[in-house]
């Protein structure tokens, strides 16, 4: 029976025009947006494949000169452009994909595809993920709507529960049949995602999450569609609420959500955050063992370690042991002020998690940019691994000074390409979804709990509510 009803509601769907032509628009759309996203993925990975190739021809190729300067002169490290971020960008649009690495400093990540659009930042720029957040299940809504509306305006609602067609069964059989075009269109995005992008493993594992994601959020949408436009007498009444609840989920609750948690968990202001950064790094941790006590102990251990009387008389080079010092200080202060900010976005995700007990749009959001590697989890990831390479690179820059055959004073000391060809390059590889699942646990739950709550009204409550609401008023 149900799979009767399904055939019939895809007849009804085919016969209509209107929906045929919304559905190519749709199709063609989709096209369009994942070719050129992923054209645009591909032309800027080449482009920093390229940069990456030309910066490490400059730092092989660098004249002779002292380790220190070289440390000053730094390196360049690129974020890698995965072809999924042509599905959902996340927050990759914003935070920048470009950092210097060099020592003293611990630079910001800069070179954001939003600072350098005037397009994206007035008007935004058509996306994957706009498409298949916004306007896919904003069709489902009056797909589901005009399924229900029909059926109460041709009186043919009652006509099947008066042959004894179970009405839960009716209504689930109408939802299932809208969700099935939704995921048709889905499954179609994905594919041709999938054959446009690389073949490995993880990516294979990811886009069958986003798969399942999506797919599970448009049930939640079809479900409660469904439900409301069969509950409610008046049809204004019931798309007015459909509206509603969707302009809710999507606009406004991330937004307050957004705020109370920021307010919850708040990050220090930028200015803050740079000014206790330098006086840390200047002064010390705890306010104490300024830069000069620090470097007065360090001599006399020094002194007292090889057994002589002043630095000259030191068989290594005493400025490179300072410098090097003074950057195992600086990674403590590192540590200290970005190890909180990393705890205070571990916990305003977590509340911001929470949300999607009450707006299962907020758990697509943060399982569609966490599959795709565009969420501020993988950002922070190669900000600490990049941060682990200036550390090894700087160290073996210093390390060369002090014990690479100069003495103290000697500035003017150099070595040649052949030892910074022998310093490692940097080589990001994105985390394994597999491994980082469990940060994206209450997403999953919060759509489980929805798909079994939407359930739960067609099962339970749709034969009572539409008895009372539209046999009798028919």
């Amino acid at each position: 029976m149900m799979i009767s009803i399904i055939l019939n509601e895809w007849k009804i769907l085919v016969r209509n025009r209107s929906i045929v032509y919304v559905s190519l628009v749709f199709m063609l759309s989709i096209i369009s947006v994942v070719w050129m996203g992923n054209l645009q993925s591909k032309n800027q990975s080449q482009a920093q494949i390229a940069a990456e190739k030309h910066i490490r021809a400059q730092w092989d190729n660098l004249e002779p000169m002292n380790p220190h300067r070289a440390a000053h002169y730094g390196v360049y490290v690129f974020k890698p452009i995965s072809i999924l971020n042509s599905l959902d960008d996340g927050v990759s649009s914003i935070t920048g994909n470009v950092l210097k690495l060099e020592g003293h400093v611990q630079n910001e990540i800069v070179h954001s595809e939003a600072s350098q659009s005037i397009a994206i930042s007035r008007f935004g720029k058509l996306k994957f993920s706009t498409i298949m957040q916004y306007m896919v299940p904003l069709f489902l809504i009056f797909l589901s709507f005009g399924s229900i509306s029909n059926d109460k305006e041709t009186g043919r609602l009652k006509l099947i529960a008066l042959q004894g067609v179970s009405l839960e069964k009716l209504i689930l059989s109408k939802s299932l049949s809208i969700w099935l075009y939704g995921l048709i269109l889905l499954i179609f995005s994905i594919l041709l995602q999938f054959l446009l992008g690389s073949s490995s493993a993880d990516f294979g594992i990811r886009i069958g999450f986003i798969l399942i994601s999506y797919g599970l959020y448009y049930f939640i949408v079809v479900c409660l569609s469904t439900y409301i436009s069969a509950s409610f007498k008046n049809n204004t009444s019931a798309i007015s609420l459909l509206l509603a609840t969707w302009i809710m989920w999507t606009i406004f609750l991330p937004k307050i959500w957004g705020n109370t948690v920021e307010k919850v968990h708040p990050l220090p202001s930028r200015q803050n955050f740079i000014s206790q950064m330098k006086e840390d790094r200047s002064k010390g941790i705890d306010g104490h063992n300024p830069t000069d006590e620090r470097r007065s102990k360090l001599k006399e251990e020094y002194l007292a370690r090889y057994n002589v009387d002043s630095l000259s008389q030191l068989p290594i080079n005493f400025d490179g042991i300072v410098m090097q010092a003074d950057e195992e200080y600086g990674n403590q202060v590192w540590d200290k002020h970005f190890g909180n900010n990393y705890l205070i976005y571990q916990k305003q995700k977590r509340l911001y998690q929470l949300s999607g007990l009450l707006n299962p749009f907020s758990s697509l959001q943060n399982l569609s940019m966490g599959f795709c590697g565009s969420d501020m989890i993988h950002h922070l990831d190669f900000l600490k691994k990049a941060e682990l390479y200036r550390r090894y690179l700087i160290k073996t820059l210093n390390d060369k000074h002090a014990h690479g055959g100069s003495k103290t004073g000697e500035w003017r000391w150099t070595v040649d390409n052949t030892f910074f060809r022998s310093v490692k390059t940097f080589k990001y590889q994105t985390m394994k979804i597999k491994d980082q699942i469990e940060n994206y646990y209450i997403d999953i739950l919060s759509l489980i709990v929805w798909v079994l709550f939407s359930g739960f009204l067609i099962r339970y409550k749709i034969k009572r509510d539409i008895i009372i609401l539209s046999l009798i008023h028919i």
